[in-house]
């Protein structure tokens, strides 16, 4: 029986263009100008704390503390050189000794439960931030109430401020600074990726 050398030609056409098609994926994949097939991003499931701002609660982690006692109360990294962050913190430039600060305030009860409250945010939550007030190093300040009983859910920096003008509270400033970037504010925004139980605001 013969063979068609016609046909054998055609039939052979597909094998032997995605033969070709293979070589030059392999070629442009290891010149890196293909694009390497994506896999799924890996994650990592933090902690969320829910503070106050303003009236609005907002979701924070913390993941680094200045002071070994409050990073081992936080389960945090001890990083003693955020202390460095302080306003009073130093450094020498060739027109004098200028002060530098990257901190801002959070107040914690020492002898009230309720969550911390933040001095700043930011708004919105991510690279549109337009309120560069905002930090996510933060200075302590504890907060104590001087009668328990008259003791209440502070929700923002100015209703601590009110309590400590009324002689409700007192305010000691301390030197521990927090890593704790804010990374969720309800239903207002979120970083990008970041869900809570799944959900998104």
């Amino acid at each position: 029986m013969r063979t068609n050398p016609r046909c054998t030609a055609l039939s052979r056409q597909p094998l032997l263009r995605m033969a070709i098609t293979t070589v030059i994926l392999v070629v442009l994949v290891a010149c890196g100008t293909a694009p390497v097939p994506k896999t799924a991003p890996e994650k990592a499931h933090l902690p969320l704390l829910r503070g106050w701002f303003e009236g609005q609660e907002v979701l924070y982690v913390t993941t680094d503390v200045s002071d070994a006692d409050v990073a081992r109360a936080k389960h945090a990294n001890y990083a003693p050189l955020l202390a460095n962050a302080l306003p009073d913190s130093q450094v020498s430039t060739p027109s004098g000794t200028r002060h530098l600060g990257a901190t801002d305030r959070v107040y914690g009860t020492t002898n009230f439960d309720q969550a911390s409250v933040f001095a700043s945010a930011p708004r919105p939550v991510g690279p549109a931030n337009t309120y560069t007030a905002y930090s996510p190093l933060w200075q302590l300040v504890q907060v104590t109430w001087v009668d328990t009983t008259q003791a209440r859910t502070l929700r923002s920096e100015e209703e601590v401020l009110d309590a400590q003008d009324k002689g409700q509270v007192t305010l000691q400033v301390t030197r521990v600074v927090l890593n704790c970037p804010i990374i969720h504010r309800g239903r207002q925004d979120a970083l990008q990726g970041v869900s809570v139980d799944g959900r998104t605001p």
